[in-house]
C-alpha cells in the first residue's frame, strides 16, 4: 500500500524564482520511518528536506539532505515556515520548532521570515593540511565552528576559490565555509559539504550562524547583510543578539506536488524534545 505526501517546494533567501537555496517540506501526519524519509530526500535530491509533524506545542522538524539527516538547516526551516503561512492558514505570530539543534523560533518580519538560531563563534584552529590543498590558495584566517572557516582577503579571491572537493572528503568538520569582505555588502561567502553530496549548496543559513559572528566581532557592529555568491546567489540579513542570531530572508514558491511512498508501518522516533510528553 501507499500514502500520497503533498510536497512543496520553495526557494528560500531568494527574492525573485530560480534564485536563493530550494528545499522541499514536507508536512506529515505522523513520523514515517527513517529510510522512508530518507528515501524521500534521496529522490527530492535537493540539499535538503524538511519534513514537519504537528504538536500541542509547535512543529517537530527534521531535515535531510539525499546523504543523511543534519542537526542544523537554515534555508529549509525558512521554506518550512513560509509553508505552513502562506499555505496551511497558520496565523500564530511565531512559529516554534523542535529539532536536533533545540527550539527554533520564525515570525514574519519585513525582510520576509526571521528565524531566531543558536549562533556559534568559531575560533582559530591549526588547519588539517588536506583542508588548505583543497581551497588552493592562501587562507588570512582559520576558524571552526561546527564547519571549517576560510577567510579570504577579498571578494575577488573568494570568487576565484575552484576546491579540490576529493580533498575535503576526509575532513572532520560537516564542511567548508569559504568567506571575505563584500563589496556590495558587510561580507560574503561560499559553503562546500562534499561529504553530504552538496559540493557547493546554494545559500547556507546554518553558515550564517557562524560567519556572521565572526564578521560581528570584525566589523564591531551586530547587523549585517550578507550575500552566498554561489550561482543561483541569495541574501541573508543577520542580527547578532549574543548566543542567538536572527537569519532573516525571503521565499518564493516553485512547485506544489503529490509525491506516493510505501505506508510506513515502523515510524521514527526522531531525536528532538517537543515538551509535550
Amino acid at each position: 500500500m501507499k500514502q500520497a505526501i503533498t510536497l512543496y517546494q520553495v526557494d528560500a533567501f531568494a527574492e525573485q524564482v530560480f534564485s536563493g537555496n530550494p528545499a522541499a517540506v514536507c508536512v506529515l501526519d505522523r513520523w514515517l520511518a527513517d529510510d522512508v524519509l530518507q528515501a524521500i530526500a534521496r529522490e527530492n535530491n535537493l540539499s535538503e528536506t524538511a519534513f514537519i509533524v504537528a504538536t500541542e506545542n509547535g512543529y517537530q522538524l527534521r531535515w535531510m539532505t539525499p546523504e543523511a539527516e543534519v542537526d542544523l538547516c537554515g534555508h529549509a526551516t525558512l521554506a518550512a515556515a513560509h509553508v505552513l503561512y502562506q499555505h496551511l492558514g497558520v496565523n500564530e505570530p511565531q512559529l516554534t520548532f523542535f529539532t536536533r539543534s533545540g527550539e527554533l523560533k520564525v515570525e514574519r518580519s519585513e525582510q520576509g521570515y526571521a528565524m531566531d538560531f543558536p549562533a556559534t563563534v568559531p575560533t582559530p584552529v591549526t588547519p588539517p593540511a588536506e583542508l588548505l590543498r583543497g581551497l588552493g590558495m592562501d587562507a588570512k584566517a582559520v576558524l571552526a565552528g561546527f564547519d571549517y572557516l576560510l577567510v579570504l582577503e577579498s571578494e575577488a579571491h573568494l570568487r576565484a576559490v575552484n576546491p579540490d572537493f576529493n580533498a575535503w572528503l576526509s575532513l572532520d568538520r560537516r564542511g567548508v565555509i569559504v568567506t571575505a569582505p563584500g563589496e556590495q555588502c558587510d561580507f560574503v561567502s561560499r559553503c562546500f559539504f562534499p561529504k553530504l553530496n552538496v559540493n557547493e549548496d546554494p545559500v547556507t543559513g546554518s553558515a550564517h550562524c557562524q560567519t556572521a559572528p565572526y564578521w560581528a566581532m570584525q566589523f564591531n557592529k551586530q547587523t549585517l547583510m550578507a550575500q552566498q555568491l554561489s550561482a543561483r546567489g541569495g541574501r541573508v540579513h543577520c542580527q547578532v543578539q549574543g548566543q542567538r542570531i536572527l537569519l532573516s530572508g525571503q521565499a518564493q514558491d516553485y512547485l506544489l506536488g503529490t509525491i506516493w511512498v510505501p505506508l510506513s508501518t515502523t515510524p521514527s522516533a526522531p531525536a528532538v524534545d517537543d515538551h509535550s510528553r
